[in-house]
This record gives C-alpha cells, sequence and structure tokens, in this order.
C-alpha cells in the first residue's frame, strides 16, 4: 500500500526526533560519544550492506538495509547542526538545487536527448560547478579515495582513457599483463617484499585495464568468483562432514575431489 507525502514526513520527523533523543543529555551514552569520524566508516559498512540486499533481490532485507542508512546520514546531519556547521534542511536544498542545475533537458529547455548526452553534460557541469567554487581542477578530483580498490582503479583509467592516454585494443593489454608476470616471477625471487607487493600491484591494475576494455565491472567479476568459491567450499565443507570428516583433517586430494564434484554439479 502506497502511503502519502505527509505520512512520509511524519515519518521523517519521528526518526529525527528520535535521534536527537539519544544525543541528548539524557539519552545513550554511547550515541553522543559518537563523533563525524566514526559515523563514516558506518555510512560505507551500510552502504555495503544495501547493495549486497540488491543483489539477493531481497525486498524486505533492501527496506531494513536502506533504513539503517537513512539512520547514519540523519545521524551525521544531526551531529553537524549541534556544531551550526550546516543543517538537515541546507542538505536537502543544497541536493535538489544540483539535481535541477544537472539536468537542464528536464528543468530548463526540455529536449529530448541521448543517455550518453546525459552523461556527457553532467560531467560537463560538474567541471563548471567546481572552477566556479575556485576547486582544485584534476581530472581525478571526483573518485572517492575511499571506494575499494578495484572500484577506484577502473574509473581512474576510464577517465585517463577519455584523455587518449590508453592502449589501442585488448591484444595490448594481454602483453603488458604477461609483461608484468614476468616482472613479478623475477621480484619473487629475488625481492625485498616491497617490490614483490609492487609488482604485484601492477598485475592487478592491468586485469583492471583489461576488464574495462571488455566492458567488465572488475568489482562485480570479483565479487561472483568470491560467491563461487563460496558455494563450492560450503560444498566440499558439508560433503566431508558426512563422511564424519573435519576440513582439518581432509587431506588436500579429498578436498580437491571435492571440489571438482562441486564445479560439475554448477
Amino acid at each position: 500500500m502506497k502511503k502519502d507525502n505527509n505520512e512520509d514526513s511524519k515519518k521523517l520527523k519521528d526518526l529525527i526526533q528520535l535521534i536527537k533523543k539519544l544525543r541528548a543529555p539524557d539519552g545513550c551514552p554511547w550515541d553522543r560519544q559518537q563523533k563525524q569520524e566514526d559515523i563514516g566508516k558506518y555510512i560505507l559498512e551500510e552502504a555495503y550492506e544495501v547493495v549486497d540486499s540488491l543483489d539477493k533481490k531481497n525486498p524486505h532485507a533492501l527496506k531494513e538495509e536502506l533504513g539503517d542508512l537513512l539512520f547514519q546520514i540523519l545521524f551525521l546531519a544531526e551531529i553537524n547542526a549541534e556544531s551550526d556547521s550546516f543543517s538537515l534542511s541546507d542538505v536537502m536544498e543544497g541536493i535538489n538545487e544540483k539535481m535541477i542545475r544537472r539536468h537542464p533537458h528536464v528543468f530548463g529547455d526540455k529536449k529530448e536527448i541521448s543517455v550518453q548526452e546525459v552523461k556527457e553534460n553532467w560531467q560537463q557541469i560538474k567541471k563548471k560547478e567546481r572552477r566556479d567554487k575556485k576547486i582544485e581542477e584534476s581530472l581525478f578530483a571526483g573518485i572517492p579515495r575511499s571506494l575499494p580498490a578495484l572500484k577506484r582503479a577502473q574509473k581512474i583509467t576510464s577517465i585517463a582513457s577519455n584523455y587518449g592516454f590508453d592502449w589501442i585494443n585488448t591484444d595490448d593489454v594481454l602483453e603488458k599483463l604477461k609483461e608484468e608476470l614476468r616482472e613479478f616471477d623475477d621480484a619473487a625471487k629475488k625481492g625485498p617484499h616491497s617490490k614483490i607487493e609492487e609488482e604485484l600491484g601492477d598485475i592487478l591494475f592491468t586485469i583492471v585495464n583489461l576488464s574495462r576494455f571488455l566492458s567488465i565491472d572488475a568489482e562485480t567479476a570479483l565479487s561472483k568468483t568470491t560467491e563461487k568459491f563460496l558455494r563450492r567450499f560450503s560444498y566440499v565443507t558439508k560433503q566431508l562432514s558426512s563422511l564424519g570428516i573435519s576440513p582439518a583433517q581432509a587431506t588436500l586430494p579429498q578436498m580437491d575431489a571435492l571440489w571438482n564434484e562441486a564445479k560439475i554439479k554448477e
């Protein structure tokens, strides 16, 4: 059943009042001591849980995780309201103005444009906003450092590619990967550890580029492979358990045989 806007507004006010109560002198000691930096990590965790519920296509879980994320956002806004930095109203006003500004084809001179044109216009408007605010211009300024490493690397290399700094085709990337593997092999034999780490990073970075050339999201690909590993290893442990054997007691040949069974069943 759909709810009207008045009920949504009331629920939002109730939640804000609840947060204020938690932060009040007679509220919760733990909530009172929370700082911005603390909430930042919680927001990141809750955002990942939202994405996880999307992947599982579970509306009930999504509703719950969106609530957790909303709570942390409102909590962070309240902390800043207490120090007179900004209010929740300021946050909502700012995003409302930004979305109108970045959709001139909807709120300005209305016209039909393609999805690609929308993306290009969005980037141009962002650049103008940064210039107007006298923010130091950088090609990669809009990419958060807190992004997962694979996602961040793919976004950075994609931007560099737009300016012509890229390989010509997939074969070139594969050749680069072979080169990086040779350099890693040499470092692994001779060390030091810092050099091994550097060369391994180069391999991962090149694989991210390969993913981009193949129009594959590296973060998603790795996540799917991790889930596949978990499914197969779960099969291995269940089969071992049915034989009265723990993973610690099993031999590698036993686990390999069960692993291959799991692959065949998939």
